[in-house]
């Protein structure tokens, strides 16, 4: 397993933002996790990646509980928001910084960074801009560079399509497909774009209310596909 909820529950005030009773993520699923506004996607990360405390359960991440431990930070790659990105630097300090994190050569991150190429669009590496003065569109691309640059055995993007225009959305679609088949990662990402989310996954979990009410595997048959585009309609 790559990860493993518990009886996982968060709450702000009467709500209840998160209420996981037992999920498992398995090793080399794309798991796509969609819901409405406020179902929980974005708290469930970030109880995930232990920027807020539960209020009781725990998340194994590779059998390490970051609550008790650093040490699944080794092995994941994640990007949430730009609260994630040190923006008064150059996207190139930045990715320097990853690198260093991560015990990676000035010449290996080069060559790492070549993967990246179509993807920035060559509007983010020699621009003399810091991050903070870019587009959210390549903010975000620097985000999730980030979070991939290491190869990780686990990846957490939320909303990563967001603010990206049509060409860097398949682009991405792409990149994160081939570090599954490449690595065998694990990839976590949640979307209020369904047919994005439903082309690259190989699981989809509905989340409303804090509550996983489907856990649907993607298969070619279009099953999932009919089954949340008719959760959705019946929501609108």
């Amino acid at each position: 397993m790559a990860i493993q909820v518990n009886d996982l529950k968060k709450t702000f005030g009467e709500k209840t933002a998160v209420n996981i009773s037992d999920f498992t993520i398995h090793d080399g699923d794309i798991l796509g996790l969609v819901g409405n506004n406020g179902a929980g996607k974005t708290t469930f990360f970030r109880l995930i990646l232990d920027l807020i405390k539960a209020d009781c359960g725990q998340v194994l991440v590779n059998d390490c509980n970051p609550v008790l431990s650093e040490d699944w930070k080794n092995f994941t790659g994640a990007y949430l928001d730009e609260g994630f990105l040190i923006d008064f630097l150059t996207p190139e300090e930045y990715f320097e910084f990853i690198a260093k994190v991560n015990n990676i050569h000035k010449t290996e991150l080069e060559e790492r960074l070549k993967v990246f190429e179509h993807f920035m669009g060559g509007e983010i590496l020699g621009q003399k801009k810091l991050i903070r003065n870019l587009s959210a569109g390549n903010k975000q691309k620097v985000g999730i560079i980030s979070a991939l640059i290491n190869k990780p055995q686990i990846v957490i993007l939320d909303e990563p399509f967001n603010f990206l225009d049509p060409s860097s959305q398949n682009i991405l679609k792409h990149l994160l497909e081939d570090l599954n088949k490449e690595t065998q990662s694990t990839i976590l990402v949640s979307s209020h774009n369904l047919s994005h989310t439903i082309e690259i996954s190989t699981r989809i979990a509905l989340m409303e209310n804090g509550v996983i009410i489907k856990d649907l595997s993607n298969d070619e048959d279009g099953s999932a596909k009919e089954q949340l585009e008719n959760y959705f309609e019946t929501e609108a």
